[in-house]
């Protein structure tokens, strides 16, 4: 193991290479070269073979990175994607858009070391996508179909994992969902540049192929109830994620071309997949040649400010309220957008917007830091008397998302929900307080990672398996009686 792994000392770190800054803000292609072979199995062989792997400990999913990395190192491709795909359902997209600088990457002994992180997330991509390319990912084989039915509200991370894992098992899954494609937040919410689109429906038509069935367009409350849906099935998962931008209730907020961020992302994905979308074709979602600001710190804001400057924006500002070091996204992506251009405007938050109709300046105050809040961040506060303008022409809001309000939604008053909005759950059996009725994902626990989410798919599947299990030994007790 020694000649093929350990080799951190010996090897420097290296990721597979950016595409020239001014080639890759001209169009909304991937920003990395690909790994080749032998670039991978080299950087795998830094690994140190921990005996306590912290990188597999801060995955949510609890990937055996070290695993598929010494595989990696051997050459041994086909076993490594084999372990890679057993713990996690979409690992090809998790490679490309996970914040491992966050998560395994960041947690890297041999990083703590001072010697470079592993490239994790590139070797993971460069696994997975060499599968793809090599046949080896194939639809499920049933071995047993069962009769049992589970219907699956929404078509994102989290009900598309959960999905496979029940059919593997042989159930009937149906999965609803409202938007024309499958996918959600994958497919709408997050840029080609990070995430290429062919990426998502690949994996979606292997999930049809499976025998898994989507039925798209379908709104729970005017299509059918939720009550009718319990009805058709012997178990449901609510996965729907969290869409409601958060607002900024400062004046001016009325103005025109202030947009939440889902609606500016929604409109250039869209034109991406080649379908007509006004607001865009007629330049009100278009950030080219416009000044643009965009409201907020984390991954969803980084999305915008980098799809602004592909639209050719005349100048594009990020503003946030706390300084670099404090931003809840992502690292990485945050040193992306600077290289492409972007203007971090730091310790500074809106206080109003000027306009007479649209939306014409950005009144903002500076900021200082003060003592820690809740979090461990330190407290923004406002430096009296410090305000200025922005001129902006178009206002992206990304200040997060809350839940819908789902009962109603789903004219289902006795859902119980939490305080938040977010759906309450028995956090052993994932169950809701309705019978048979389980939840999973953002809908639970809140904006969030894709990779949570997987998680948590994967964890509502092995809940609603037990659950009808049990249905199943009830009815032959009965009968036996």
């Amino acid at each position: 193991m020694t000649k093929k792994m350990l080799q951190f000392i010996e090897l420097k770190q290296e990721t597979p290479v950016k595409r020239d800054t001014s080639k890759r803000k001209a169009d909304f292609n991937e920003i990395y070269n690909e790994f080749i072979t032998d670039k991978a199995k080299e950087q795998s062989s830094r690994c140190s073979q921990c005996g306590v792997p912290f990188c597999q400990i801060h995955c949510p999913l609890g990937n055996n990175i070290p695993d598929w990395l010494k595989l990696t190192a051997e050459g041994r491709l086909k076993e490594a994607y084999e372990i890679s795909q057993s713990t996690n359902n979409m690992p090809e997209v998790c490679g490309r858009i996970c914040p491992q600088d966050r998560l395994c990457e960041g947690n890297c002994v041999i990083e703590q070391s001072g010697h470079g992180t592993v490239t994790i997330g590139s070797v993971e991509k460069f696994i997975n996508d060499t599968a793809w390319e090599r046949g080896w990912v194939k639809p499920i084989k049933i071995k047993k179909e069962l009769k049992q039915s589970i219907g699956i509200i929404g078509a994102g991370p989290a009900g598309m994992a959960c999905a496979e894992e029940l059919r593997k098992s042989g159930y009937q899954v149906t999965i609803y969902d409202r938007y024309d494609r499958p996918g959600g937040l994958l497919i709408y919410g997050i840029p080609n540049f990070k995430l290429e689109k062919f990426v998502v429906e690949r994996r979606t038509k292997l999930l049809k192929d499976s025998g898994i069935k989507f039925i798209q367009n379908f709104e729970v409350g005017r299509d059918k109830s939720l009550y009718e849906l319990r009805k058709k099935h012997d178990a449901i998962l609510i996965a729907t994620g969290v869409y409601k931008a958060r607002e900024i209730d400062i004046p001016g907020h009325n103005l025109k071309n202030i947009f939440p961020a889902m609606d500016f992302l929604t409109a250039s994905n869209r034109k991406g997949l080649g379908d007509k979308v006004d607001l865009f074709d007629n330049g009100t979602l278009n950030a080219e040649g416009k000044d643009v600001v965009v409201i907020g710190g984390g991954d969803t804001a980084m999305d915008c400010v980098r799809t602004s400057v592909r639209q050719k924006a005349k100048s594009v500002k990020c503003l946030y309220r706390r300084d670099r070091e404090n931003m809840p996204g992502s690292a990485r992506e945050v040193g992306n957008a600077i290289e492409e251009g972007v203007e971090f405007v730091w310790l500074t938050s809106p206080k109003s917007f000027v306009g007479d109709i649209k939306v014409e300046a950005v009144e903002v105050n500076r900021m200082k830091l003060g003592e820690p809040d809740s979090s461990g961040r330190r407290r923004p506060e406002i430096q009296v008397g410090s305000e200025y303008k922005l001129k902006a022409d178009l206002v992206i809001k990304s200040l997060g998302f809350d839940p819908e309000n789902l009962p109603k939604l789903f004219n289902a008053n006795e859902l119980a929900i939490s305080q938040w909005g977010t759906i309450k759950i028995n956090l052993k059996t994932m169950q809701t307080n309705l019978d048979g009725v389980f939840a999973a994902g953002d809908i639970v626990r809140g904006a969030s990672l894709v990779v949570w989410a997987i998680r948590d798919g994967r964890d509502a599947a092995v809940q609603i398996e037990k659950y009808l299990q049990t249905k199943i030994d009830k009815n032959k007790s009965s009968v036996a009686a």
